[in-house]
């Protein structure tokens, strides 16, 4: 169980579930599973941080490390569902310390999925905003009524697209 947390996971070779045997094995895949869990709640952390903060482009920096992480994240979490009975069996301390573990790692699951969403929404609100105004300003006015432009298609406004740069 001494192999490093993203292994497996980019080169997309699933590794065989350890199966546990013994006081050691046990200890070994409940100390696996906790790293995993740590490495990844660190990079949701610091993804939250970032995006709360307005830095997009560095909060949403490295999703491959992040899927790679889930990936032994959860391959992880599979080995103890195959060995849950010898887990409890050989090591029922870690186990509970496992379950507390994960309990905060789901907070901070739930914490960094507000964060994105509220982004999301901002950025839809600020994009929507944006096409409004756009929309508006190109309504010619005639004495203060708003008159519709022809359009090609028969109806709305005749304005330009909207584009969008992603590289801003």
């Amino acid at each position: 169980m001494g192999r490093p947390v993203a292994e497996g996971a980019a080169t997309g070779a699933v590794p065989p579930l350890p199966r546990v045997a013994d006081r050691g094995g046990a200890e070994a895949l409940v100390a696996s599973v906790s790293e995993a869990m740590r490495a990844l709640e660190a990079l949701l952390s610091d993804e939250s941080g970032a995006v709360g903060a307005g830095r997009l482009r560095q909060g949403l920096a490295d999703p491959a490390r992040k899927s790679a992480l889930a990936a032994a994240y959860v391959l992880r979490l599979e080995a103890v569902k195959a060995n849950a009975v010898a887990l409890a069996r050989f090591a029922p301390e870690g186990l509970e310390r496992l379950r507390a573990e994960h309990r905060g790692f789901t907070a901070a699951v739930e914490r960094n999925q507000a964060v994105l969403g509220t982004a999301r929404s901002v950025s839809e609100t600020l994009i929507k905003s944006l096409a409004d105004d756009l929309g508006r300003a190109a309504t010619p006015t005639t004495y203060g009524k708003p008159s519709i432009a022809p359009s090609p298609y028969g109806r709305g406004v005749r304005s330009g697209p909207l584009v969008l740069s992603r590289s801003l």
